[in-house]
């Protein structure tokens, strides 16, 4: 999922001049990776950018030749393990939600107008259809035993949601394994810390849209993820000839816009890929959102607007306000 950014500090730990640090754009976002060892930055960028592109050739939605808009109806077919462990890893996401974030959304984005690149859908006017709720993700079938899957008649994948926050997994994961080192990947603010951290931690800002203070984060571990309502936007045309402002959030229960109650969620827990599911299963919840994610002991920031239009932060299980937080071993 594109999230809002959460940067390595500009200027605290994730760039101190002891630090390798790499920065490049891919899969329309911006990534980012950081090494305690300086001399390896560079071969984890290669390492993160041959998976980001095998990723792509395997998941993307927007890609004509790629293996997922491939993918035949109503019959089982061994799939990559790049596409298996991304659909088993959306299927994962949308049981631990409830369903909140489920990756059978595709038909609902398309009648949102986001059917293609975001590039592309912002330099035309597509027409806003009338939404539908997602199919549900149990309908999709897996066979882990065979690597197949099943993707019934009228069911087709958005993949989306969680498959930039497993990359993010993977690639920290495998990078900090291969090169002996505490690496930090950053793919469009998911983030996943893996190997010995530095001595102060990962030190990082939450960009919020205000210029100063950002709020501060430093991890040692794990994921830290942040979705968003104001980065990943297009308009549309109504049937009555009307404009409305969209964004790529979606309520599966409907297929319709969220609440809008929070315009950023960030969260942490040990994977990326969690912390992922927790965020946007927050924007969707709306006002819900807080008590979901302390039933759940997840922390979480919550940024919105109160009905009198006034700025409103809200944090969970042990979050600070704006301040720093571990995340989660």
């Amino acid at each position: 999922m594109d999230a809002a950014r959460t940067n390595p500090a500009d200027d605290a730990g994730a760039d101190a001049p002891h630090l390798g640090a790499a920065r490049w754009e891919a899969l329309g976002t911006t990534c980012a990776v950081h090494t305690t060892d300086p001399a390896a930055v560079v071969e984890a960028r290669h390492l993160v950018t041959a998976q980001l592109t095998e990723l792509d050739v395997a998941c993307s939605r927007f890609r004509d030749d790629s293996e997922l808009t491939r993918l035949p109806h109503g019959r089982w077919v061994e799939v990559s393990p790049v596409l298996f462990a991304v659909i088993e890893a959306a299927r994962t996401t949308a049981q631990r939600t409830g369903g909140l974030v489920d990756p059978t959304i595709a038909t609902a984005m398309d009648a949102a107008g986001y059917d293609r690149d975001l590039a592309a859908v912002r330099g035309r006017l597509p027409e806003h259809h009338d939404p539908a709720p997602a199919p549900g993700w149990f309908r999709v079938m897996t066979d882990p035993a065979t690597g197949q899957v099943l993707l019934p008649h009228r069911v087709d994948l958005d993949l989306g949601a969680s498959a930039k926050a497993w990359a993010a997994d993977r690639a920290a994961t495998t990078a900090a394994a291969r090169l002996s080192c505490g690496v930090l990947v950053n793919l469009g603010g998911d983030l996943r810390a893996a190997g010995p951290a530095p001595d102060d931690g990962w030190q990082l800002t939450v960009d919020d849209g205000r210029r100063d203070p950002r709020p501060a984060v430093t991890i040692r571990s794990g994921g830290l993820a942040s979705s968003s309502t104001t980065r990943r936007t297009w308009w549309t045309r109504s049937s009555d000839g009307g404009l409305r402002r969209r964004h790529h959030i979606l309520d599966p229960r409907t297929g319709g816009p969220t609440p809008g109650t929070w315009c950023l969620v960030s969260a942490t827990a040990p994977t990326c890929e969690a912390a992922n599911a927790a965020t946007t299963a927050a924007v969707v919840l709306g006002r819900d959102a807080p008590a979901w994610l302390e039933e759940r002991s997840i922390p979480a920031r919550l940024a919105g607007r109160g009905t009198d239009g006034e700025r409103r932060i809200v944090t969970t299980a042990g979050w600070p306000v704006d301040d720093t937080v571990a995340a989660a071993s």
